[in-house]
C-alpha cells in the first residue's frame, strides 16, 4: 500500500499538473506522507510496521529484532512492494509492469539517497526510544521534507526503489540506476545504526516502527 500510494499519486499528479513538475511533486509528497501516517498507525501494533528492509536490518543488527524474523520480513517487503506497483499501474490503465526510463544517476543523487536513508533510520531509531507514540508522524514528516531537500526525492527504501523501477511513470527509476541507490541506502542505514548505537545504550533500546 505504501508503494501504491507513492506510484499511484505520482501518476495522478503527473496527469493533473499540466506539466508543472513542482506541483506534481508537491501532490506526490503530501499523498506519501499521509499514507505513511495511516499505515504506520495501522500496522505498528501487528508487525511493528516494518515497511523498509534497511530498518528491519538495522534493528536486527542491534539485536532488537529477531534474526530469524528478518529474512521473511524482507521477502514480504519486496513482494509487497512489487505487488503494489503492479496494482498502481493497473489502477491507472497502464501495463502491469513497464521498466522505467526515468534517469536517476550521478554522484549527487547517490549521495542524496545515502543521506536520506541515514536521516530516516536515525529518526526511527531515536524516536522509537524517546518518542514511540509519535513515530508515525515523525517518519511521515521526515519523508515529506526529504522529498524536497534531496535531489533524489528520498526513496530511502530498497524495496520501494526496486518496485519503482517497474513503473515508467513520474516516480520511476531506471533499472540500471537501482543498484547504486540500494547500496547508498544500505550505507546510510549502516551509518545511522552505528550513530544510534552510540547515542542510545543497547540495553535500553526498543523495537521501532518503519517507513
Amino acid at each position: 500500500m505504501l508503494v501504491a500510494a507513492v506510484v499511484g499519486s505520482g501518476i495522478m499528479a503527473e496527469r493533473l499538473s499540466g506539466g508543472n513538475a513542482a506541483l506534481a511533486l508537491l501532490a506526490n509528497t503530501f499523498a506519501t506522507g499521509a499514507a505513511l501516517v495511516a499505515l504506520i498507525l495501522t500496522f505498528a501494533p501487528i508487525s511493528g510496521a516494518h515497511l523498509n528492509p534497511v530498518v528491519t536490518l538495522s534493528f536486527t543488527f542491534r539485536s532488537s529484532f529477531s534474526a530469524g524474523s528478518a529474512f521473511p520480513y524482507v521477502v514480504a517487503q519486496l513482494t509487497g512492494a512489487i505487488a503494489s506497483v503492479v496494482a498502481a499501474n493497473l489502477m491507472f490503465g497502464l501495463p502491469a509492469i513497464s521498466l522505467s526510463a526515468h534517469t536517476r544517476a550521478g554522484a549527487a543523487q547517490v549521495f542524496s539517497e545515502c543521506f536520506a536513508t541515514f536521516g530516516l533510520v536515525l529518526v526511527i531509531r531515536l524516536c522509537a526510544r524517546l518518542q514511540p507514540r509519535m513515530i508515525a508522524f515523525a517518519v511521515a514528516a521526515y519523508i515529506t521534507a526529504a522529498y524536497w531537500f534531496t535531489s533524489s526525492t528520498s526513496f530511502a527504501n530498497p524495496a520501494v526503489t526496486i518496485a519503482r523501477s517497474l513503473s515508467d511513470t513520474f516516480t520511476g527509476i531506471r533499472p540500471r540506476d537501482v543498484p547504486a541507490f540500494v547500496l547508498a541506502e544500505l550505507l546510510g542505514a549502516g551509518l545511522a545504526t552505528i550513530l544510534a548505537g552510540w547515542l542510545i545504550p543497547k540495553s535500553s533500546e526498543v523495537v521501532g516502527n518503519d517507513s
